[in-house]
């Protein structure tokens, strides 16, 4: 994301929070240069994972599936 330094400087803690939070760098534009603002340590993938319901029912009744009556070569 490229912004001038007018909008960064409108919005500086809500961009830096999202910065630590995405870990997306941002690029401000100030007087014809690009400045750079990145997270020290890369967010993982999984940390932005978000919880999704996976089963739907009772995960109790997995356990005891009788699993040749569903299963064919």
């Amino acid at each position: 994301m490229r912004l001038t330094a007018t909008k960064f400087r409108q919005n500086l803690y809500h961009i830096l929070d999202e910065v630590l939070e995405k870990g997306i760098p941002i690029e401000i534009e100030r007087k014809g240069e690009i400045l750079k603002i990145v997270p020290e340590k890369p967010v993982s993938k999984l940390e932005k994972l978000e919880p999704h319901q996976t089963i739907v029912g009772d995960p109790e009744s997995i356990v005891n599936i009788y699993w040749p009556g569903y299963w064919k070569e």
